[in-house]
């Protein structure tokens, strides 16, 4: 289990310069999936096709997290990291905890030093998370094809 991560710097936020239009993506997804009362396994997509990331556990609890991804931005691309397609897995375990399993958009990322920190200081912002750690994986590598509708528009990539 990893430890608690350090609060989030003036040095990271920085780098974040979150938008409030990005927003607006999580808010329909959210408006478009009602509250569920119980826990329900969730896959985003079944939920939006243009979406790829796998869920395991608490749909509500995801949904949060969701958000909270969406309020981080990679530093080279106007683009949060979820709408990016950089999030491959969050994993919702007992006890608050959540695992977020994540991709850079290149190995050479001049702040990956600096990602997992700043992801895992948002998760833990949720609600109903206590802690979170991040895995940086290689594989499969990040693509343009993973970016969501969002994004691409954002990007001006049709």
């Amino acid at each position: 289990m990893s430890e608690t991560p350090p609060p989030v710097t003036d040095e990271m936020l920085s780098v974040i310069e979150p938008k409030l239009t990005k927003q607006k993506v999580v808010d329909e997804f959210l408006s478009v999936n009602e509250p569920i009362d119980k826990p329900t396994p969730l896959t985003l997509e079944s939920a939006t096709d243009d979406l790829f990331c796998e869920v395991e556990g608490d749909a509500n609890v995801a949904r949060q997290v969701i958000a909270k991804l969406a309020t981080v931005y990679d530093p080279e691309i106007p683009v949060n990291i979820y709408d990016l397609g950089l999030i491959y897995k969050i994993i919702i375990k007992p006890e608050q905890h959540v695992v977020i399993v994540m991709t850079l958009t290149a190995p050479g990322c001049p702040v990956a030093h600096l990602f997992p920190s700043m992801v895992e200081g948002a998760v833990t912002a949720a609600e109903d998370v206590d802690t979170a750690e991040v895995e940086i994986v290689w594989d499969p590598p990040w693509t343009q094809e993973r970016m969501s509708e969002a994004a691409r528009l954002e990007l001006g990539m049709f």
